[in-house]
């Protein structure tokens, strides 16, 4: 009993090291094979992937098999190799016919590897869909676009189903340059599955090309045309035109979806303010007096009739010189506002801006502190209101020439709102006027602290102030040539614009070799820019560039003189010149970035 057992143990014990052997075996010709591949020993590499392809399909290996047949040139026996397998492994039969043809391709033999690739599609059981999709996958693979397509047809023909595989489609017509059907099978599967999203992520990869996108926007207009109660296309087509940033165009397809579909004008309401973001105030203007005029009793009503106002508002602020005409008729926008929809939380922020154009554009400080004090009265349940209001009149304080009383308000924001953006911008505000009042050292302590700021504006305002003080303070004792600059800069910032104009020329004169010189210069520069004097701020800005040409504001000088011949002058030629120069002198610049893509602009490049 005893020994039968032993013997029997033995015997399972013997079977088991035959199986792992065995296992072991088949593993290693694999692991072996790879090995010689790896190494591009390929004479040693066939007979073992003949071996491991008879036991167990791999597209891999039958992949680097063919490859390095095709190497070796030996097609005779690989060809009888492929036939037997085509007979021995029927679910992967057409998978060896179409490498035999990838074979016969790469000696030449195109006619004969074309029936072979056509012979492979053929094999594939009509049942087996996912046998079409792996057969043009390998079509892809071996650069074979054309058969990849047919492969996903006859796969559609199969099934019945016009809808099958429609992103590979895609893909492979964009592949081959078929951009019409790309733009076809794309559109009809958003129609189908109504996911913008993802539809508009595969447009931004294919269309690269200027004359694909012509394309798009034909297509998406006919589309349009013929299918007026799809929205899908004309929604497509305005996200198209945003990013294009023609707001306008968008504005005429957002607003007929608006009043088909009774969207009740939100969708007009988020384009206005996508429209502003991008300072197309024309286009915001649009879409912000649509929503006034065609919803007079919408909840939108109140928002469109203020943001109409701060667009406009923004395009008077935004053209040099700044009109007082012009921003008297913004006040009196604000004021029939305010008689409309009444001083309540709904109007409070165009309250506040009304005040600050009296304050900062009119001068008329004693108006705007009444206003924001009234605003105050109101809201005294918004604390966040509230302390925007003491910025203001911390800001009115300033600009009355009382630095105490600013810094009093200031100090308090900054205790209430201690970690906000609001706070950061309360200590900004504090360090700023500390500076001008010469205090460099306080104003450089809360300067540090905020180049950590969250708020990434806020950090790079503080950043520059705190490299300002930085380089121009230390090399004398007396700090003389510093506060003088910055009690100009006060002037500048209480709109005392000729007084500051005259000593800022009387300060160059003065310390024309002061490493604050192109600071000077600079100052003016971007002083005669806000008052619309172009070619002034161009003379100042062609100093530094010549004259201080490896100091920190060189950069900035060309850029800013690029902007102006582009913006102002409208000589694309010369713009186009400055902006090389950034690249060709300062690659290191952060103005190179938008430089390049402002040059390309110009020249007419598709981004």
């Amino acid at each position: 009993m005893c020994i039968t057992l032993k013997r029997g143990w033995i015997l399972s014990v013997g079977l088991l090291i035959v199986l792992m052997c065995a296992t072991g075996y088949a593993q290693s010709d694999a692991d072996l094979a790879d090995a010689y591949f790896q190494k591009g020993e390929c004479d040693k590499v066939v007979s073992l992937y003949q071996k491991v392809l008879r036991k167990d399909f791999n597209k891999i290996y039958l992949r680097r098999y063919i490859s390095c047949v095709i190497k070796l040139k030996e097609f005779e026996d690989a060809e009888k190799f492929l036939k037997r397998q085509q007979k021995a492994d029927a679910n992967f039969g057409y998978l060896y016919t179409l490498y035999w043809g990838r074979m016969l391709e790469q000696t030449g033999q195109a006619d004969a590897a074309a029936l072979k690739y056509e012979e492979s599609i053929a094999q594939v059981s009509s049942k087996d869909l996912n046998a079409y999709k792996e057969l043009s996958d390998e079509f892809r693979e071996i650069d074979n676009s054309e058969a990849a397509i047919k492969s996903i047809l006859k796969a559609r023909d199969a099934a019945g189903n016009e809808n099958l595989f429609k992103m590979e489609l895609a893909g492979l017509y964009a592949q081959t340059g078929k951009t019409d059907q790309m733009i076809e099978e794309l559109l009809s599967l958003g129609v189908a599955i109504q996911s913008k999203e993802v539809i508009q992520n595969y447009f931004q990869d294919f269309l690269r090309e200027e004359k694909d996108q012509v394309k798009f926007e034909k297509i998406l207009y006919e589309k349009i045309q013929r299918q007026p109660n799809e929205p899908f296309y004309a929604e497509m087509l305005i996200w198209f035109l945003t990013q294009k940033k023609q707001f306008g165009k968008a504005f005429i397809q957002e607003r007929a979806l608006d009043r088909r579909f009774k969207y009740n004008g939100t969708k007009v309401f988020d384009l206005g303010n996508l429209a502003l973001q991008n300072k197309d105030y024309n286009a915001a203007i649009q879409s912000f007096e649509y929503i006034i005029k065609d919803y007079p009793q919408g909840q939108l009503y109140p928002y469109s009739r203020r943001m109409v106002i701060v667009a406009r508002e923004e395009q008077v602020k935004n053209t040099f010189p700044v009109e007082q005409v012009s921003v008297r008729r913004l006040i009196q926008d604000y004021r029939k506002l305010l008689e409309e929809l009444g001083q309540n939380n709904r109007t409070l922020e165009a309250m506040r801006s009304m005040a600050n154009l009296y304050a900062f554009y009119l001068n008329e400080k004693d108006t705007a502190t009444i206003v924001l004090q009234d605003a105050i009265k109101i809201g005294r349940a918004e604390s966040d209101f509230i302390d925007k209001c003491k910025l203001d009149l911390g800001d009115i304080y300033l600009l009355k020439n009382e630095p105490w009383e600013s810094t009093l308000l200031y100090s308090q924001v900054e205790k209430s709102q201690r970690e906000t953006p609001l706070g950061y911008e309360a200590k900004l505000r504090n360090a700023r006027q500390y500076y001008y009042t010469g205090d460099f050292e306080l104003a450089k302590a809360l300067l540090d602290i905020l180049k950590m700021a969250t708020t990434r504006e806020i950090a790079n305002d503080a950043g520059a102030l705190s490299l300002l003080i930085q380089d121009n303070t230390g090399l004398d004792t007396s700090e003389d040539a510093m506060k003088e600059y910055a009690s100009i800069d006060l002037l500048l910032y209480q709109n005392q614009t000729e007084l500051a104009l005259g000593r800022l020329d009387d300060l160059f004169k003065k310390y024309k070799d002061h490493p604050l010189s192109d600071e000077i210069l600079w100052l003016k520069a971007r002083t005669y820019a806000k008052m619309g004097e172009n070619q002034k701020a161009v003379d100042n800005l062609q100093v530094i560039v010549d004259k201080f040409s490896t100091d920190i504001l060189a950069d900035d000088a060309l850029y800013m003189m690029a902007e102006l011949y582009q913006n102002r002058f409208k000589d694309k030629e010369k713009s186009m010149e400055l902006y090389q120069k950034i690249l060709e002198k300062y690659p290191a610049s952060i103005h190179s970035a938008d430089a390049r893509k402002r040059f390309r602009q110009l020249r007419g490049d598709n981004l």
